[in-house]
């Protein structure tokens, strides 16, 4: 059986998946009707094309992933497998929809999803037939060690993750502020509210060098989770500038459509700029170091970077933004981008963790 980091991208798109379909998770009740009656439903009077593109290509690559995860552990008849785990998955999450007051479920999305689903695994089979599958396989053994689908799992996602803004460029991961908070709304009113650990001055903005530091770090630590999979030599030293470009892009799309056109590049100011070009002169110098002390290295930084991010409030501009985001404005994700911004350090550091604990059961 050939590991492949498709099957853990297709357990995340479930995830993402049931989130989208089902949130907010609230005020769940029978609405008097079959659970399936929308199946037997007229024709929806209102039908858009960004409603009809959106269920269509929301599944493609879902059952693209599925059909490559069946091909790499070879399952009989991928196509089959893919089109009736989508369809299914999809029927669940309509039928579910129908005891939420603000979901519609639909016959309609049902049947775009499938025909999505099939769409994506029938052109992974097309791709396998034409040997891209292939040499896709040659080119992740001669790019990356044996043991390196989580890092491409987590690499794959920085980019969503960056999608949601941050009040620091490429500052994911700043959460503390808003643990608090959501615990001090949960304790009120009961006497648990005076265990709360109570800061003794409030959070300060950064100062400029501490937002250079943090932006350095946010785009050096990606490099290093590349390293810690990538094969050393030339491959290190392309990946570092195409990575990072990548991050660029994603940024200023992200500002983009958060505040409009005119502000694509406002968040690149003389910090950020000084930050980039340490990071990029930085990691083609890391990216000599052996494979072995990446995961160090990752876990070093990873350190102070949150603790620097996290000693910094939200602006009030920044939260009317986040605002903006949960109300579901923004891509109608319905925060998806945000929780990935907000974890995908962390699940860094337990993959890194993973990776030090592993090497050193082997030794």
């Amino acid at each position: 059986m050939h590991k492949t980091a498709a099957s853990p991208l297709a357990l995340i798109y479930t995830a993402l998946i049931v989130y989208a379909s089902l949130y907010p998770f609230a005020d769940w009740r029978d609405q008097g009707m079959a659970a399936w009656a929308f199946l037997l439903a007229p024709p929806p009077r209102y039908w858009t094309g960004f409603d009809v593109v959106v269920n269509l290509t929301g599944y493609i690559p879902f059952g693209g992933l599925l059909a490559l995860s069946a091909l790499r552990s070879g399952r009989a008849r991928p196509l089959v497998y893919a089109f009736v785990s989508a369809t299914t998955l999809s029927l669940c999450m309509e039928t579910l929809q129908s005891y939420l007051p603000v979901r519609v479920a639909s016959r309609e999305d049902w049947l775009l999803n499938s025909a999505g689903a099939w769409g994506g695994a029938f052109a992974t089979l097309v791709l396998e037939r034409l040997g891209a599958i292939d040499r896709w396989s040659h080119f992740r053994r001669r790019w990356f060690i044996e043991q390196a689908r989580g890092g491409l799992v987590l690499l794959a996602t920085w980019p969503l993750a960056l999608l949601f803004p941050p009040a620091v460029p490429f500052g994911l991961g700043q959460i503390f502020e808003r643990i608090e908070a959501a615990l001090a709304e949960q304790l009120a009113d009961t006497p648990f509210l005076d265990w709360l650990p109570v800061r003794e001055i409030e959070l300060q903005p950064l100062l400029p060098g501490a937002e250079l530091v943090c932006v350095l770090l946010g785009l050096l630590i990606p490099c290093l989770l590349g390293f810690c999979v990538i094969r050393p030599g030339v491959r290190r030293l392309l990946f570092v500038p195409l990575f990072l470009v990548l991050g660029i892009l994603v940024t200023a799309l992200s500002a983009l459509l958060s505040w409009g056109p005119e502000h694509a590049w406002a968040w690149l100011d003389l910090p950020s700029q000084v930050a980039l070009v340490a990071a990029l002169v930085l990691a083609s110098l890391l990216a000599l170091v052996p494979t072995r002390a990446c995961p160090a290295l990752v876990l070093l930084g990873l350190g102070v970077y949150l603790s620097i991010l996290n000693q910094a409030p939200e602006s009030p501009y920044f939260a009317q933004t986040l605002q903006a985001w949960e109300q579901g404005r923004f891509v109608r994700f319905n925060g998806l981008a945000q929780w990935l911004g907000w974890l995908w350090p962390y699940a860094v550091l337990a993959y890194t963790l993973s990776l030090i604990w592993r090497r050193d059961t082997k030794t």
